[in-house]
């Protein structure tokens, strides 16, 4: 059970249900560290400046002691944030009763294979087991649609990345189940192919962690239910539509909703099963399919919440086409296409 992006400050409310934490460092990410501090990374990592070469990435990194200055100044604040929650944790269960994974996708910019290496050495020093990683990559990773990037750049990446992670654990005694994460993961079809490549080349491991594609299939089989479950997922809508600015901001890095091209709430109102369904389906092949509509329902599960029973009690009477969705979606759509 994940416990998903938690901080000191969130964290108790999921010590007794949670046995998988997600480190969340954002807010620490680029604080300026002790100086003593970085002169500490830097004196441990010195012996890796010059020419890096990892195994299997063909061409050598040129480490200099300013990028290591460089690194250590936007990630070894963040880093030291997720040793204290970490140890929070560890208090209250043990050491050997959860998993751990440290996230550092929520920055402006991807990580260099150079700066996860060197992210990975400084989770090792301040003693986390890390199991998982979450680095962020190259490219869009918007909710609940698919990849919007390069792709061979992705692959390159992801490749070196894989490569570092082999590294590290031999430099630096990590876990030998150390293993990247994907934030955001679900629905992005088109790198999946890519990452099932990449992960039998390595024999490795990997986490994918979902963008609310459940939420978003739940949604799908109230709306395929027809009758009352479907005016619920049409009011979801005109909720949602609503209360655009104040759904949409905590998202703002991680959606692309052009709203000239969400249908009105009143238009969505007339329409049938099938019209809401194969609008909001992420079947892209499909005429109907609206990648605005879908982020927007994405992020509007605040307002299913806000309905209560209403919504809770249509769950349980939709129970086995809503099941059918869930089911067909991660097992034939996600599990399969990369792991198969």
């Amino acid at each position: 059970v994940d416990a998903d992006h938690i901080g000191l400050k969130t964290v108790d409310s999921f010590l007794a249900g949670s046995n998988f934490y997600t480190l969340d460092v954002a807010d620490f990410v680029g604080e300026t560290p002790d100086a003593a501090d970085v002169d500490a990374f830097i004196a441990a990592n010195k012996k890796y400046t010059g020419a890096l070469q990892i195994p299997g990435i063909v061409t050598p990194f040129e480490v200099t002691e300013a990028k290591l200055r460089e690194v250590a100044g936007k990630f070894l604040v963040a880093i030291k944030g997720a040793k204290a929650i970490y140890d929070h944790i560890v208090a209250a269960k043990g050491a050997d009763n959860f998993i751990t994974e440290v996230s550092v996708d929520e920055t402006d910019l991807p990580q260099t294979p150079i700066d996860l290496f060197l992210i990975l050495s400084m989770i090792a020093a301040e003693g986390i087991p890390a199991q998982t990683i979450a680095p962020k990559f190259t490219g869009r990773f918007n909710k609940g649609v698919d990849y919007v990037g390069d792709l061979a750049q992705f692959e390159k990446e992801f490749d070196e990345d894989l490569f570092v992670i082999e590294y590290a654990i031999q430099e630096f005694g990590l876990p030998e189940t150390l293993k990247l994460s994907v934030h955001s993961g679900s629905d992005k079809f088109s790198i999946y192919p890519i990452i099932k490549k990449l992960i039998a080349k390595h024999d490795a491991g990997l986490h994918v962690k979902t963008a609310g594609t459940t939420w978003l299939e739940e949604v799908i089989g109230l709306a395929e239910a027809d009758g009352e479950a479907l005016q619920i997922a049409k009011d979801v809508y005109a909720g949602a539509y609503a209360r655009f600015d104040e759904l949409t901001a905590p998202y703002a890095t991680v959606i692309d909703i052009d709203k000239a091209q969400l249908p009105t709430p009143e238009a969505v109102q007339g329409w049938d099963s099938e019209k809401y369904v194969n609008t909001l389906r992420h079947v892209q092949s499909h005429p109907d399919y609206n990648l605005n509509f879908r982020q927007l329902i994405h992020v509007g599960f605040k307002v299913a919440a806000e309905m209560q029973e209403r919504y809770t009690d249509a769950l349980k009477a939709n129970e086995a086409v809503i099941a059918k969705n869930v089911t067909e979606n991660l097992y034939q759509r996600h599990i399969l296409p990369i792991f198969s």
